[in-house]
């Protein structure tokens, strides 16, 4: 099976390209990916056919036409090929996100075979799903703000990280240029993402997405 993952942000593609052989483990020689990663969420276009800005690379802005061309070259159930979409929920209400994306996917005829998969907040509460990993990667993170952590809470989550494991914490992180901070969390989900335990992982919202994987290569060892 090919899965093509589209994913809002760089350091949520470096992460998923650690976890991704955890997840499909000694199916991992049968299958490939690509993963294509946005400069962020951005909307859903109140006109769902016109096309976008090709310059425009956030992944709502983009996703109708995505969606549309994704439904064209592998129409579901005639193409082994599954098309992932991953992105964080902020503070948005995730039920709407998921709702109006289902939306998209509606007016395509035909529809690609895709599964949706929301971070709650965001990609961050995968990396602190397991504290262990982080304080192994980083032995001197800071126990007290790992603790005070609620697994998948709205709670700005890579601020909590930064507390954490980042030299004067998202004080000093939050006031730099925002492609730094991108770049500082591409850094940490190097660092921590092989320690992750695929398995044990804490986060509803990461477990889901690893079940959702599996379960669609299940349906696809079945059809095959």
């Amino acid at each position: 099976m090919h899965f093509e993952i589209l994913i809002e942000d760089a350091s949520g593609k470096v992460l998923l390209e650690v976890l991704l052989p955890k997840i499909i483990n000694n199916e991992y020689s049968r299958h490939t990916w690509r993963i294509i990663n946005y400069k962020g969420v951005g909307r859903i276009p109140s006109n769902l056919h016109r096309s976008p800005d090709a310059t425009n690379r956030f992944l709502l802005d983009q996703l109708p036409r995505l969606l549309r061309g994704y439904g064209k070259t592998y129409p579901e159930g005639a193409h082994d090929t599954a098309v992932i979409v991953v992105l964080d929920c902020d503070r948005k209400d995730c039920r709407i996100l998921l709702s109006e994306m289902m939306a998209i996917l509606n007016k395509c005829a035909p529809k690609p075979n895709i599964l949706f998969r929301i971070a709650i907040e965001e990609c961050e509460a995968w990396i602190l799903g397991d504290r262990n990993a982080v304080k192994t990667a980083y032995p001197k993170a800071n126990n007290q703000a790992l603790n005070g952590y609620v697994q998948d809470s709205i709670c700005g989550t890579w601020e909590i990280l930064a507390d954490a494991i980042f030299l004067g914490g998202s004080a000093i992180l939050s006031k730099k240029p925002f492609f730094e901070i991108g770049k500082i969390k591409c850094e940490w989900a190097k660092q921590i993402g092989p320690f992750i335990d695929v398995e044990e992982n804490l986060s509803t919202s990461f477990c889901k997405f690893r079940d959702g994987v599996r379960r669609l290569i299940t349906e696809q060892n079945r059809q095959s």
